[in-house]
């Protein structure tokens, strides 16, 4: 938990300083920012096995080469994890997400789509991170938001959407850029499309991404009445916020009920508005479940231990697309499948022909390949959960 620096004056009410983990205001519940380098892929889409030997490989949150591994053991990111209680937003800027889910779901994005997950009842999944370049670097850029639901939808229906980049709106000014992945700016608007959720216009729930180009001026009108507002800035090298100076990983504070002035300082930057108004009921917590008490919350906890490896459809637990040809995609469980209206967005470094990776390659090992994380044979798996928050 980041601790606010000395109060600011005028309409900047408090700043502190964030690293990966966001520090959030209700009804938000955490954020993260992963930003690595990543090395060519492998058959796997992995790293070559120089690069992450020595590591503490799941659980690997040091930057080194460039990049971290996080949970992942073979392919960066994170294998199958619960959620229970909340709904979350992921948006990859830059690189592919693969996930798969405890009912069967599956697909990729990435390059500006947004995934939308309802976990409003016990949910699995794995969100791994494909390195589908064989020849150049697979940089990536991924922001990951929780948002929070009232008690009286929790135990509810889960939900999984993908927004493709091509309908997500983007308002663009004199100098800087805004991507509206919920609420309204400069016109445009945007809320989840999940049952249950409280990231609706009529919440005053706005998520917006801006990126400034050098000495670039943005306005923000007004939150919504009683909403939470907070800026993140998480690249640049200084802006001033309303007479307020904020530099690299800053969050600050500010009052909802003024028009809000951003003027960038002198190199690029993007800025993260996250506000909203507050759900104000007392929870309870722990790692990836939130739920109306603790008591609640235990029982979720045990159910989780005794199912989700017993529920889990594949063979690893940290799965990818290894297909040829492989592009942005979600299959439901029914068997619909969806894709971009542009499907022109190549495969990074060979398009989409071509591809090395096959299906077929999954499981083969030499002295670069290594084992993915299988599913125990028997009996309840000894790893002890991983916390939601990441």
């Amino acid at each position: 938990m980041g601790l606010f620096s000395k109060k600011p004056t005028g309409p900047v009410i408090r700043k502190s300083v964030f690293e990966i983990h966001w520090d959030t205001e209700d009804p938000f519940t955490f954020a993260s920012h992963h930003e690595d380098d990543y090395p060519h892929g492998n058959r796997q889409l992995a790293p070559p096995w120089e690069e992450i030997g020595g590591r503490d490989l799941g659980r690997d949150y040091d930057k080194r080469l460039g990049f971290r591994m996080y949970n992942g053991k073979v392919v960066p990111g994170f294998p199958m994890h619960a959620h229970w209680g909340y709904e979350t937003l992921t948006y990859p800027r830059i690189g592919y997400v693969d996930h798969f889910d405890h009912k069967g779901a599956h697909g990729r994005f990435g390059f500006g789509d947004a995934q939308w997950v309802m976990a409003s009842s016990r949910y699995s999944h794995c969100e791994m991170y494909p390195l589908v370049d064989q020849e150049g670097r697979n940089p990536n850029d991924i922001t990951q938001i929780m948002i929070n639901i009232p008690l009286e939808r929790k135990n509810g229906e889960n939900a999984v959407t993908t927004v493709w980049s091509e309908d997500i709106p983007i308002v663009r000014g004199e100098g800087w850029e805004a991507t509206v992945l919920c609420g309204s700016f400069g016109g445009e608007s945007a809320e989840s499309p999940s049952p249950g959720t409280w990231a609706l216009r009529e919440n005053g729930v706005r998520i917006v991404r801006f990126q400034l180009e050098p000495g670039a001026v943005i306005r923000v009108d007004p939150a919504v009445e009683g909403a939470n507002r907070n800026v993140y800035m998480t690249s640049g090298n200084g802006a001033d916020l309303m007479g307020t100076p904020i530099m690299h990983n800053d969050r600050a504070k500010v009052e909802g009920g003024v028009e809000m002035t951003i003027t960038n300082g002198e190199t690029p930057a993007v800025i993260w508005l996250l506000e909203g108004r507050p759900i104000g009921q007392k929870m309870a917590s722990f790692g990836p479940v939130i739920l109306g008490s603790t008591k609640e919350v235990r029982t979720a906890l045990d159910e989780i231990r005794k199912n989700e490896y017993a529920e889990w459809p594949f063979d690893v637990v940290d799965k990818v697309h290894l297909e040829e040809g492989t592009g942005r995609f979600i299959s439901y469980p029914d068997g619909r499948e969806e894709r971009p209206h542009n499907r022109n967005i190549p495969i990074r470094g060979f398009g989409d022909h071509g591809n090395p990776f096959r299906q077929g390659h999954r499981g083969e090992h030499d002295d670069r390949l290594h084992r993915h994380q299988r599913l125990p044979r028997e009996g309840p798996h000894p790893q002890r959960l991983r916390p939601a928050h990441r």
